[in-house]
């Protein structure tokens, strides 16, 4: 679970200002810090197949926002990868 102070702190590096949640970028930063929670939460839950589904849907949204970005523009979507660390 992401507290508020962690979405806080994302929403304002991503976003610009507080309150700007509706960029593509801050929605793929929360849905990275949600996925991370989850996969760790599995190290120790190996038989949680509930929530794996659950994990799934969320790197599905997080696929077609990075989509959508690379659309719009490239430059946007390399430097989001590289702060996010999601792809080398």
């Amino acid at each position: 679970m992401i507290t508020k102070e962690e979405k806080a702190q994302l929403v304002t590096k991503f976003g610009g200002k507080e309150g700007n949640t509706g960029l593509p970028e801050v929605q793929v930063a929360i849905l990275t810090a949600r996925i991370s929670n989850l996969t760790t939460h599995f190290a120790d839950h190996k038989l949680d197949h509930h929530s794996k589904r659950g994990l799934m849907k969320l790197i599905g949204k997080r696929r077609r926002l990075l989509k959508y970005i690379n659309g719009k523009d490239e430059n946007r979507y390399k430097t989001l990868i590289k702060e996010l660390g999601l792809r080398k």
